[in-house]
């Protein structure tokens, strides 16, 4: 079977991916076409295709439209079918690897980077399309390491250890006995981009497409406690009721950023002090359970309306609803796909370890329909693991690239 079209849309993050995807599917004009993408996505999608295009919509997500999904297609169709799943939940569809002659739009490709996970296996080695759309804001964070699966869905038959021999400079650090593979940089990146247009990549930047408002950082310095300053000396502090032991590098990396976080009286009283401020919707970025714990107090106590975007739910009512409601959003859960644009404001109560996270935050609310100016407050501890972090953020690199380079007693 010949391939008619497979190409990746790498858009500037807020820039109408929905749009330019779902139009090049249609202009493609295959009967039956199958879009995966995250799970708080799935009703963007159908709402899309139900206010746009002339089509049979199935929601593969319920079972009632899975099996009229799988009825139809053992009939004639007048219009084109367009049948909406989300990533992990597709690979527990197992018909949908008897498709033939479709088209695959994967919404958020970046999600099949890690080629060994289920969702990435069944895509790769189980779906066979006869055209691919690959949506991505950023597809990799920045890190080309980290393209291979995508490029091979594109249609590039290169081995991933060739590919990392042409394009990836790593090196191996002993980290007591046992080797770590740190990518330093990489190499023949011309070469690689001229590749990667040739399967089909087309990259488009913000200022190429809309003229989106300004965007302003606001640091606001916090000071760290005197608590991490012991804990960084000794590894180990009793808060509260609450051991910290710090033993291994990760325990005392995740402890720091705790004590940075909800163990910091300070950084909640300028989160308090934020948003007294304003009368602007505000988006509150954390990571932790008991960083929402505290948000909901201090909303509580200065009454304002909180929605909360998490891996138990997502109930955006009262955003929606009051101009002045504060938006509690867990990176994992929140911080890609969203359509926050109502709010012109962030503030990073804790920041994360990804810088792919880092920036699919950001368009949030800098994205097609933001009419103000954009403001970003982080709270960061000075002299703490949280500058390192941020450092890392800035040049779009994952915080944990450092984490066995240099351990966090080292000068800040």
């Amino acid at each position: 079977m010949k391939t008619k079209s497979r190409i990746t849309w790498i858009r500037g993050m807020g820039l109408g991916k929905t749009f330019v995807g779902a139009e090049k599917l249609i202009q493609l004009g295959v009967g039956v076409n199958l879009v995966i993408c995250q799970k708080s996505k799935v009703l963007d999608w159908i709402e899309h295709f139900v206010k746009n295009y002339d089509v049979h919509l199935f929601d593969l997500t319920n079972k009632a439209g899975y099996a009229a999904f799988k009825s139809v297609l053992e009939h004639e169709y007048d219009k084109p079918m367009i049948a909406v799943i989300n990533y992990d939940l597709a690979f527990r569809r197992p018909d949908l690897a008897r498709l033939k002659n479709f088209t695959l739009l994967l919404d958020e490709s970046s999600l099949i980077q890690n080629e060994n996970a289920k969702r990435s296996k069944f895509i790769l080695d189980k779906l066979h399309p006869a055209n691919v759309i690959l949506l991505s804001g950023t597809p990799t964070g920045g890190k080309y390491e980290k393209l291979w699966s995508q490029l091979r869905l594109l249609g590039w038959k290169i081995s991933k250890d060739l590919f990392w021999i042409q394009y990836v400079d790593v090196e191996y650090l002993d980290n007591e006995g046992f080797p770590i593979k740190v990518v330093r940089g990489y190499k023949n990146i011309e070469r690689l981009k001229s590749k990667m247009r040739q399967y089909g990549c087309r990259f488009m930047k913000t200022d190429e497409v809309f003229d989106l408002p300004a965007q302003t950082f606001i640091e606001t310095d916090i000071k760290p406690s005197k608590e991490y300053r012991r804990f960084r000396k000794d590894r180990v502090i009793t808060v509260g009721e609450t051991e910290l032991v710090g033993d291994t590098i990760l325990t005392k990396m995740l402890y720091e950023r705790q004590l940075c976080g909800q163990y910091n009286a300070d950084k909640l009283e300028a989160l308090q002090d934020i948003l007294e401020s304003t009368d602007d919707r505000v988006l509150v970025f954390y990571n932790f359970n008991e960083e929402l714990r505290l948000i909901e107090d201090i909303c509580m106590e200065i009454d304002k309306p909180l929605s909360i975007v998490n891996g138990q739910g997502r109930d955006l009512s009262l955003y929606e609803e009051y101009s002045n409601s504060v938006t509690a959003v867990q990176y994992q859960a929140g911080a890609m796909g969203l359509n926050l644009q109502k709010a012109n404001r962030i503030v990073y109560f804790t920041l994360p370890l990804s810088s792919e996270l880092f920036e699919q935050s950001k368009k949030r609310i800098h994205r097609i329909g933001q009419k103000s100016t954009c403001f970003y407050h982080v709270l960061m501890c000075k002299n703490s693991i949280e500058e390192r972090i941020y450092e890392n953020l800035k040049m779009r690199r994952d915080y944990t690239d450092d984490l066995f380079v240099m351990d966090s007693d080292d000068g800040y």
